[in-house]
């Protein structure tokens, strides 16, 4: 594996947190406590991957400039903005969420993780959309 083969690496990683964030928050709503907790536990380590992955693939490399123009462009840019203001929001978020489940302070937990999902689930997905729109529809 090469630094260039890292942005897909890096969408299969996103994707793979987004569809056990989904199949994780499918498990609690169903009171399956034990699968959830392995889901959120396997999203989290996934995206720690990702992290690692990603800061690796920038240090090495650099940023890439978006080939899209008009309207694509600017509707890059918004996905990218949010996605990067929430990237930066939802790490605290996750690790407080996650040290209050490992606490058993479950009320509390709950409270925040209904802030945590939506946001880690959108951050995922849009890393994939970033990086399809980035380096696949509009790759030069």
């Amino acid at each position: 594996m090469s630094i260039s083969d890292l942005p897909t690496l890096n969408a299969i990683l996103n994707s793979i947190s987004a569809v056990l964030l989904i199949t994780g928050y499918t498990f609690i709503r169903r009171s399956r406590i034990t699968a959830h907790r392995v889901c959120m536990v396997s999203a989290f380590v996934t995206s720690t991957f990702f992290l690692i992955s990603y800061l690796t693939y920038h240090y090495y490399h650099g940023s890439t400039k978006f080939q899209g123009q008009g309207a694509a462009r600017i509707l890059y840019f918004t996905i990218l903005v949010t996605h990067t203001i929430l990237a930066a929001v939802i790490v605290p978020m996750i690790l407080i969420t996650f040290a209050r489940a490992l606490r058993g302070d479950f009320e509390k937990h709950r409270a925040i993780a209904r802030w945590t999902f939506p946001m880690w689930l959108y951050v995922s997905v849009t890393g994939v959309i970033v990086y399809l729109m980035l380096y696949r529809i509009y790759a030069t």
